[in-house]
């Protein structure tokens, strides 16, 4: 079956089998391998990207699901070469060891920021139930928490004329 989605604002189109999966489309139609494929049973999180600006496990949807839709995958949180905020977080609190999930909390972290009307005043509670579909095994959530505050702050910041 044919399908044509946008990915990161690039159009996408292709001649696919109906089982496929969003993430090995997104992976091997797409050539973005930023998403990662972990569990399959839609557990870990690791494979979030966002549809319509929501977050979705893309280990269990299906490529044809996404016909018509704008997908988002961690690729698309870079612009122009600068890093999106909630990436830069990351790297500034320190928010990754083996790197494995971060893709999938960078764009739920994202999509938590986007969507919260005061996001420098999440609490701790809403932050980590909105990243409690994806699991970490090696930080403690500590600094992912702190990664996503400090993406808040930052933007709030920028947009003020703090920075």
């Amino acid at each position: 079956m044919q399908v044509s989605m946008s990915i990161n604002g690039q159009a996408h189109s292709h001649d696919i089998e109906p089982r496929m999966l969003l993430v090995h489309y997104i992976r091997e139609m797409a050539e973005l391998h930023g998403t990662h494929w972990g569990c399959d049973t839609s557990n870990c999180g690791i494979c979030v990207v966002l549809m319509d600006g929501v977050p979705i496990k893309s280990c269990t949807t299906l490529a044809a699901q996404a016909e018509g839709h704008e997908i988002s995958t961690v690729e698309g949180l870079e612009k122009n070469g600068v890093l999106d905020p909630i990436q830069q977080g990351f790297h500034e609190m320190h928010a990754l060891q083996c790197g494995f999930c971060t893709p999938g909390m960078m764009v739920t972290g994202r999509w938590l920021i986007d969507k919260h009307p005061d996001p420098t005043n999440m609490t701790d509670y809403e932050i980590r139930e909105a990243i409690s579909g994806g699991l970490c095994r090696c930080t403690g959530y500590v600094n992912i928490v702190k990664a996503i505050r400090w993406a808040a702050a930052y933007e709030a910041a920028a947009a003020t004329g703090g920075n």
